[in-house]
């Protein structure tokens, strides 16, 4: 029988080798990621309307321009455009958080009369289009599924691109901010509809 009173050796510290440091700091940081981008996703559902309310107000919150709804009565796409009411404000706030706490401060570069900006690029139909679609492939591209190249897949095929059309000197901001001295918004007009017989 063991001797109460003598006590167990102290077990020896676990030490991590240098040079798996920083293997254990990028895991530990896509770890972190995953985990905040998960947070976005549960905060989002969490907010979305019970499914039969939302039934019972569908058609006063869709748009016109909505796209057809898919057999279980959700949207066909989560394409921000083809939502309608609270799921489009919904959408529209978490698009909003990345848009201010990731795009700008890294991807924003400097306002200028060739990259305009505007601080109400929410108000802008085409802004909104285009950096809804950059985020729903971030999230996509950016997922450890997508592998190592994710991130650099989609700076070149999607944040390029988009960055060309959204801060272009005829782009959706052409009537907006030039000058970080001088703020300014204004909506450019588009074309008038046009019905089947020609009528706008």
């Amino acid at each position: 029988m063991s001797d109460p009173t003598t006590v167990a050796p102290e077990p020896e510290p676990f030490r991590v080798p240098d040079e798996n440091l920083d293997d254990l700091a990028s895991t530990l940081a896509a770890t972190m990621a995953e985990v905040r981008q998960q947070g976005v996703i549960l905060d989002r559902l969490g907010s979305e309307p019970d499914t039969a309310a939302a039934a019972a107000r569908a058609d006063d919150t869709a748009p016109d321009t909505a796209a057809a709804a898919a057999p279980d009565g959700g949207p066909s796409s989560v394409f921000i455009l083809a939502l309608g009411g609270e799921k489009y404000a919904t959408e529209l706030a978490a698009l909003a958080d990345w848009v201010h706490y990731l795009f700008l401060p890294v991807y924003g570069r400097e306002i200028s009369t060739t990259r305009p900006w505007c601080e109400k690029w929410y108000e802008h139909p085409e802004a909104v289009a285009r950096l809804h679609a950059l985020w729903l492939a971030w999230q996509q591209l950016t997922d450890s599924e997508a592998g190592l190249s994710g991130p650099s897949t989609w700076q070149r095929d999607h944040l390029d691109q988009a960055l060309v059309h959204l801060r272009a000197p005829d782009g959706p901001f052409a009537a907006c901010t030039t000058s970080p001295a001088r703020p300014t918004h204004r909506l450019l007009a588009t074309p008038a509809p046009v019905t089947a017989d020609g009528a706008r």
